[in-house]
């Protein structure tokens, strides 16, 4: 399936902020100094997840990519599914493939065309060894590089493997309305990406914003052209 099939494009308008002078600056300077003292006051509201507002739970499949995993022995994966139905989502599908970036894509894009799956889930191949394609698979199908993913990644797994986090090509994107993130193939690397950046990122409740509107915006015109 090519990537051209299986993508839907809206443009939303941007709104624009007007700027106006002002002639008597002494109550702009106080409103512009309560502003910034209200905007301190609240700055953790504004980066935490509201326990009082009901989350918006949404459909996330797993993939894992590896020579050698069976769903026995597939413990990076299991580890997914566990926390993301912790958090109250529900597992679309769970599917394994090879190192293949042709097999990586295809069940990708299966899910990028499929209305009921919101978020992919990818674990393994993002290394730099000979079979280490998911970047490589992954990339052309995004419509947009969600770059600040794969830097904040590396700069929670800097603690763990030191300067080694260079080696992780950790990369997610938006396609079709739908969000993909895809991490390194060990456990701990899974729990990282997830505790660390998913979990809130997939939470309708996380402010200032996270990805939960927009792919569950009008899903029903996801299709196959």
């Amino acid at each position: 399936i090519s990537n051209q099939s299986i993508k839907v494009r809206k443009e939303n308008n941007a709104g624009q902020l007007g700027v106006y002078p002002s002639y008597n600056l002494a109550p702009s300077i106080c409103i512009l100094k309560g502003l910034f003292l209200l905007s301190n006051s609240n700055q953790e509201n504004l980066t935490m997840t509201s326990a009082n507002t009901p989350q918006q739970p949404i459909n996330i499949a797993v993939l894992t990519v590896s020579d050698t995993r069976t769903v026995a022995t597939d413990k990076s994966g299991t580890t997914l599914i566990e926390r993301l139905q912790m958090a109250g989502h529900s597992l679309a599908q769970r599917a394994i493939v090879q190192d293949d970036v042709y097999q990586i894509r295809a069940a990708v894009s299966q899910w990028i065309a499929d209305s009921d799956v919101h978020a992919v889930l990818v674990t393994g191949g993002t290394g730099f060894t000979a079979r280490d394609t998911t970047p490589d698979a992954l990339l052309p199908l995004f419509d947009q590089v969600i770059e600040g993913f794969g830097e904040l990644f590396r700069s929670l797994s800097l603690a763990d493997v030191g300067t080694s986090t260079i080696q992780s090509r950790t990369v997610a994107g938006v396609a079709n309305r739908t969000v993909i993130f895809s991490m390194p193939g060990s456990t701990g690397a899974c729990r990282m990406a997830w505790d660390g950046i998913i979990k809130e990122q997939l939470d309708s409740r996380h402010k200032p914003c996270n990805f939960v509107q927009m792919v569950t915006f009008n899903a029903a015109t996801k299709h196959l052209a």
